[in-house]
């Protein structure tokens, strides 16, 4: 008898913690993760492997790297991946990639569901990039998640690393000013590199426009690009600006034409969406939209739905009741 009962006591344990977990969650602590991100460094181009899984990885690279020129009928903005992700999504106060491999599946807010790391992708290349979503099962879609997976080597599921929330959030909420935003952009040589008119310039992007982000992305919030901006603009002298000045740029850079993010009124479903969104979502008033928004070419391509849920018939049935 205690040759059976003796092994069975470590699985009893675990099930009394689980039960226990279950029940009065509030009650149980929550479990830090031992994961020392000051002593990690991701792996960089020159780690790349040289087999079959490290010229899928450095495929992945170049196509975040020269997006457009490699993806034209996905990437047809002026924006690469590395716009906003520097240094190859190495950059930790640029919306860095680094770690997430290990943060996905996750919970999106603005979905209202669970996501995968290739729905983030496509989100990005729909919104950000103002493009078309690739196909999931794609050469270009499993080279770009190789990459991904590649300068996440180490870090554990679940744990925080720098930019888990993808941009830096600023500490002090404020509110930008259009006229001093115009002003700036000229007094802190903005338009050295991306011109008066925001056009950009070769791999320098525009700011608006048609070939800008859209409007459904996070950069068309006042406090996302407020917070890439004071943490990563001018590029010649990052980290000068106040965080009244970045806020004032945004409000400018955000007050004129974008394109169009097709569904956009379906985001944040679940209500509380951020008080910055410009457009309107469930329970939420547009905050400050641009004058207009141009219309996409192809709106089917460039909507990323919500994961699909599958459901019993029944249920689906009876539901539709």
């Amino acid at each position: 008898m205690h040759r059976v009962i003796a092994p069975m006591r470590p699985l009893l344990a675990v099930l009394v913690l689980t039960a226990a977990a279950c029940g009065g969650a509030e009650k149980t602590p929550a479990v830090a993760l031992t994961f020392n991100e000051e002593a990690w460094a991701p792996p960089t181009e020159k780690d790349i492997p040289n087999d079959s899984l490290g010229a899928s990885i450095k495929r992945g690279l170049y196509l975040l790297r020269f997006t457009p020129e490699s993806l034209p009928k996905y990437a047809t903005s002026s924006l690469r991946c590395t716009s906003c992700h520097q240094n190859d999504g190495l950059k930790k106060s640029a919306a860095p990639l680094t770690g997430s491999h290990a943060r996905f599946p996750k919970y999106m807010p603005r979905s209202g569901a669970v996501i995968s790391l290739g729905d983030r992708v496509n989100y990005c290349f729909t919104r950000s990039l103002a493009g078309n979503a690739i196909p999931v099962g794609s050469r270009e879609m499993t080279d770009i998640l190789a990459y991904l997976a590649f300068i996440s080597k180490d870090v554990p599921v679940g744990a925080h690393t720098a930019g888990t929330d993808g941009l830096i959030a600023m500490k002090d909420t404020l509110v930008g000013d259009v006229a001093r935003g115009e002003k700036l952009f000229t007094e802190k040589t903005c338009i050295t590199c991306h011109g008066a008119e925001g056009k950009g310039n070769g791999p320098i992007p525009a700011l608006w426009g048609p070939t800008s982000y859209s409007i459904g992305a996070s950069m068309a919030r006042e406090e996302r690009a407020a917070s890439f901006i004071v943490h990563n603009m001018p590029q010649m002298a990052p980290g000068t600006l106040t965080p009244q000045e970045a806020f004032d740029l945004s409000a400018f850079i955000n007050s004129h034409p974008r394109p169009d993010s097709p569904g956009k009124e379906g985001d944040w479903p679940m209500g509380g969406a951020p008080k910055d969104v410009p457009y309107n979502t469930n329970g939420h008033d547009a905050h400050r939209p641009p004058p207009s928004v141009f219309p996409k070419a192809n709106p089917a391509g460039s909507l990323w739905p919500n994961p699909a849920s599958i459901a019993h018939p029944a249920a689906t049935a009876k539901g539709a009741k």
